[in-house]
This record gives C-alpha cells, structure tokens and sequence, in this order.
C-alpha cells in the first residue's frame, strides 16, 4: 500500500491557493453550484493526489454548506425533513464511494486515484455540462422570442407518478414537492448523490436534478434543501476520508478563506445578468474543465502501465496543455462574473445619471 504524500505548501503555493478558492467561489456564487469541479481539478493541478484533493474539498464545503442552509431556511426555501432523510443515505453512498476510493489507493496507489477521479470528472462533466449548454440555447431562444421571463416550472409527469405511489409505512411527507413520497425513491437518489460526491465532492449533479424533475420540488427549494445533503454529507465524508489519513486540512482552509470572499462577489454578479448567460458561463466551464482533465489520463495510463509506456515529453507536454486549458477555465470564471460586476454597475449609474437629469428638468 502506498503512501499518500501531501504537497509542500510554500508562499507562492499558498496564494495560488487562495486565488483558486476565489474564483471558485465567484464561480459557485454566479452559477449556483458548489463549484467543486473547478477546485477539485485546481489541487491536483498544484499536485495534491486525486483522493487528496477530493477529500479535502469535502472537508471545505460543509461548513459554507451549513451557513447557506441556515440563511437559506429563513426566507422558508429548505425542506429540512427532506434534506435529512436524502442525507442520511447520501452519507451511505459516500461510506461506499471512499471504500471504492481507498480500495483503488490501496490497489494502484496515488496514480491510480487520479485516474479514477479524473474518468469520473470526464464522464460527469460531458452529460452534466451537455445538459446545460441545452438549456441554455433553450433559455436564450425563449429570451430573443420576447418571452424570457421567468416561470415556475410544471411538475413532470414523472413526479407526479411518485407522488401518487402510496407504500404505507414508508411515506413522509415534503413540504417542497407539497406532497407525500415513499422514502424508497429517496434510497437511490441519496445513495447516488453520496457516491458522486465521494469520487468527485460534487454531488449536486444528481441531487438537485433528482428533487426538480423525479420528486417535484421547486428549483429554488432544491438548491436549497441541497446544502442540507452538502453539509452531512461534507460532515460525514471528512471524518470517513480523515480515518485515512487523506483529508490536508491546509488546503481545505486555504481555498476556505479564498472562496469565502468570491462566493459573495458571485452572488453580486447573478443579479446583473440574465439566466440563460448563467447557464451559458457554467456550461463553457464544464465542459473546459473536461478537457482539461481528459488531456491527464493518457499519462495516467500509461504510468499504470495500461497501455504502451509514453515518452515523458508527451506526457510532460499533456500535462502542460491540461494545466494551460484549467486556467483558461479559472480565467473565463473570473471575468464572467467581474465583467458583469462591471457593466452592472456600470448601467445603474448611468439610470441613477438619467433619473437625476430627469427630476433636475422638472423641477
């Protein structure tokens, strides 16, 4: 078995650190996302193994979790009954994911979780970023139609037939689906996003879809009964991976104190923009940080010895083209939401201008 080395943590690595949990803060702040699948790649680019960085990231999250349910129940958007029961067996999904982690580190040592975590970062990213680039084009069609306004979304027929399978003994009731549902559909969706998490420390890719369109709660009361998941299961998983010697608490609050500042500009940024351009930002992101991560595997492959040993320099010049890809993900991120920061301020000072020209003339 092979053991998990940190990385130093010089001056230089420690502000890279900081700058990392910025923009993923901003990016997390202005697409609604943890923005995980932005740092998880960041630590390893630094050089923190796969199940390091994971590990860690978990460790980062709940806390910003458990102050964002909080704040969130006040204004009445989380199903706290909801919440707990999908988080109880989303911490079995992650108990299970860090065994097939931790059996993996142990099989084929730190390479070998890299791999793992990234395939997973690949996979997810194509169908999750895929989808939303979909709904972006759909978004902005609806918006250059003239009917960009917001609407709630129907229930699907899918929800609906949930909603109406009664197994007695197993229902609680929802106050977000406004409904009764069997805990039995609750046992896949946790378990999933558990599991997710545990390999990536994203898990909101299935959580949130699943409430919206499998259980038929709101968009806005997903995303919030989520932090509740996000924080036992952040709560859970840093205590497993810790039991392994694999959570670096440095890193953990380094891009803590980094992203702590940028989710607040984030947040700033949405209220300037128009959904459809959230979607569109999260989308390219993905789906840039996807490449980013496929150009590692190859490498990774080949130090396994699962295909045919590849000279240095192409792994080396793999290595540099993934790394260069990530920072132009970080980069887009970071502009995105500054230039929006920007032009928004921008347009209310110029309506605050015109208004007071305007009352200057009448009277």
């Amino acid at each position: 078995m092979e053991l998990i080395n940190f990385i130093e943590i010089t001056p230089l690595t420690a502000i890279l650190l900081i700058l990392v949990g910025f923009v993923g803060g901003m990016v997390s702040g202005f697409i609604g996302s943890g923005g995980a699948f932005v740092l998880t790649p960041a630590m390893m680019t630094l050089g923190a193994p796969g199940i390091v960085a994971v590990a860690s990231n978990i460790c980062h999250k709940f806390p910003k979790a458990l102050v964002g349910a909080i704040k969130r129940n006040k204004y009445g958007q989380v199903d706290v009954k909801l919440g707990l029961v999908l988080g109880v067996f989303a911490e079995a999904g992650v108990l299970f994911g860090k065994h097939v982690m931790t059996d993996i580190k142990n099989s084929f040592g730190a390479i070998g979780t890299d791999l793992y975590v990234s395939a997973m970062f690949v996979v997810t990213l194509a169908i999750v970023g895929g989808f939303v680039f979909k709904d972006y084009r759909k978004l902005k069609a609806l918006d250059d139609a003239g009917n960009g306004e917001e609407q709630l979304a129907p229930v699907t027929r899918l929800a609906r037939w949930v909603q109406s399978v009664k197994i007695p003994g197993t229902m609680i009731y929802s106050t977000g689906a406004q409904a009764e549902i069997s805990v039995l559909f609750l046992v896949p969706i946790g378990f999933a996003t558990g599991f997710l998490a545990s390999a990536i420390a994203v898990g909101g890719f299935i959580g949130v879809p699943a409430m919206i369109y499998i259980l038929g709660v709101p968009a806005i009361m997903a995303s919030a009964t989520e932090l509740v998941i996000a924080f036992i299961m952040g709560l859970g998983g840093t205590i497993f991976y810790g039991l392994e010697g694999v959570v670096d608490i440095r890193l953990a609050m380094l891009i803590l104190l980094g992203s702590l500042f940028g989710v607040q500009l984030g947040a700033i940024g949405t209220t300037y923009v128009k959904d459809y351009q959230v979607k569109f930002t999260m989308a390219v992101i993905m789906l840039t940080v996807l490449f980013s991560r496929f150009f590692y595997i190859p490498g990774y492959l080949s130090k396994l010895g699962m295909i045919d040993p590849l000279p240095e320099a192409t792994i080396s010049m793999l290595k540099v083209t993934g790394d260069a890809i990530l920072a132009i993900a970080l980069l887009v991120g970071a502009w995105t939401v500054l230039s929006a920061i920007y032009k928004g301020f921008h347009e209310h000072r110029r309506q605050h201008a015109s208004h007071t020209e305007t009352v200057g003339v009448a009277e």
